[in-house]
């Protein structure tokens, strides 16, 4: 792990005449230092200290503890949290089951049509609220758990490190702080398969390609993944062709099943949406609503299950949303790009710019749901593998946005919807916690894409 501290003269000339090593740091947690920098390898990259901290049994037992506390949510928080799946999830695959249309074959869906795979695993738990309601819950922990073994490492290959258990450490944290909608949703689903990808990639960029291809057809998000893969990986190509490949076998699968064009649905389904009242661009509406502006109110959308704003141009705004979206990825993407022609430090660059692209999606959404936040937990358990000075700072924001995430909702939503003052001011600020995140992590891409930062890779955060 190279060290956050700034280089001696003589180590930075060393690091600028050998080359780097070759990896294709897909996955940035396992690139290897190179070997000059041997000597000024930080004491997050030695192997865990004895102590409970780092202790391997005791991160397991909290990971126990932790899912358990987290799924009993689904019992004693409001609002039902888990309703969409037991209610939602389920309705529509027993309406499978008994003979009516198939979403996403038959009719058009919000969700891509691979989204339909962990929504009918749980029916092995049986087609009852309880049995598939928890067979869910089983499900996104096993998930989860696979993604922590590969996270914490092996010590028999030496990738155990202090830096992997702090990850470990602050993911816990994170559900924590999350609470019930961190499972309860299937972002927790593609959340896991996204961190797997990430911490796998390094030695196996096709099979996380793979990976994150699947997880974009269950949630469109983990392309934001993909793309930063292709602009910062030397990989980028078998990435792409990964991906591609995957795409076609599943848009094939459906096609024999009937689908037709609807299998492509979910793109205009998410297009013709109005401004859902967690977004960040719904702030200015709220405080509008809060203040009792004439024109401007709540209302709850039936056909897609969430409440929405209305007001002064709300409908243009929503319009304008997506195009706006599009070229703030362009823009992340351009950065990324740069600091990668610039010589940036592959390992660190990969997850800084798949943060900015999925903060992207978060920020400029004008849906911007609470289980969106899970989409974070990727790219920061990343970034926190390979260090940096910014990291801390990010992880940190990333557990504050979190804990008000859970006051909103599911604890204090009616306040949200009768848009009172106090819960006003706190989405206001989780949002503006978003948006500095977002700030922070862009600037660190231009700033490692600036010639004389890139030239000495392992000072960029």
């Amino acid at each position: 792990m190279p060290s956050d501290q700034p280089p001696s003269s003589s180590s930075a000339a060393a690091r600028r005449a050998a080359p780097a090593p070759a990896a294709s740091a897909a996955d940035p947690a396992s690139a290897p230092a190179p070997a000059s920098a041997s000597a000024s390898v930080s004491v997050s990259a030695s192997l865990p200290a004895r102590g409970l901290l780092w202790s391997t049994p005791a991160l397991w037992v909290a990971f126990v503890v932790v899912h358990v506390i987290v799924s009993m949510g689904v019992l004693y928080a409001p609002h039902t949290p888990l309703n969409d799946v037991t209610g939602v999830y389920l309705g529509w695959m027993t309406e499978a089951l008994a003979g009516g249309p198939i979403v996403g074959i038959d009719t058009a869906w919000v969700y891509p049509i691979a989204a339909l795979v962990p929504m009918a695993i749980p029916l092995l738990g049986g087609t009852s609220v309880v049995g598939y309601g928890f067979a869910w819950l089983v499900l996104v922990a096993a998930l989860d758990a696979v993604a922590f073994a590969i996270l914490l490492g092996s010590a028999r290959r030496g990738t155990r490190t202090r830096a992997r258990y702090l990850a470990a450490w602050w993911w816990l944290a994170f559900l924590l702080l999350f609470g019930v909608i961190g499972v309860a949703r299937l972002d927790a689903i593609t959340a896991s398969l996204a961190l797997i990808a990430m911490l796998i990639a390094v030695n196996r960029p096709i099979v996380a390609s793979v990976l994150l291809a699947v997880a974009t057809w269950i949630k469109i998000w983990p392309a934001a993944i993909l793309a930063a893969g292709f602009i910062v990986l030397r990989s980028r190509w078998r990435v792409a062709g990964a991906a591609a490949a995957t795409s076609v076998v599943i848009v094939v699968v459906a096609l024999l099943a009937g689908s037709g064009l609807t299998v492509f649905s979910f793109i205009t389904e998410q297009t013709g949406r109005g401004i859902q009242i967690e977004s960040p661009i719904a702030v200015p509406y709220l405080w509008a609503a809060s203040f009792r502006a004439p024109g401007f109110g709540i209302y709850f959308d039936q056909d897609i299950l969430t409440w929405q704003l209305t007001g002064t141009g709300s409908r243009t705004v929503a319009t304008l949303m997506t195009p706006l979206l599009v070229i703030a990825l362009a823009v992340v993407a351009w950065l990324g790009w740069r600091a990668t022609r610039a010589g940036a430090s592959v390992v660190r660059l990969f997850p800084q710019v798949a943060l900015a692209l999925v903060l992207v999606f978060i920020v400029f959404n004008k849906v911007g749901s609470p289980q969106y936040l899970s989409w974070l937990i990727a790219p920061i358990a990343a970034l926190i593998v390979v260090g940096g000075r910014r990291v801390p700072l990010l992880a940190g924001l990333a557990l504050v946005v979190a804990a008000m995430t859970q006051i909103i909702y599911p604890y204090f939503y009616d306040a949200l919807v009768l848009t009172q003052t106090w819960m006003v001011l706190l989405i206001t600020l989780r949002n503006a916690g978003l948006a500095v995140m977002l700030v922070i992590v862009v600037f660190e891409i231009w700033r490692v894409g600036t010639p004389t930062r890139a030239s000495v890779p392992h000072t960029s955060a």
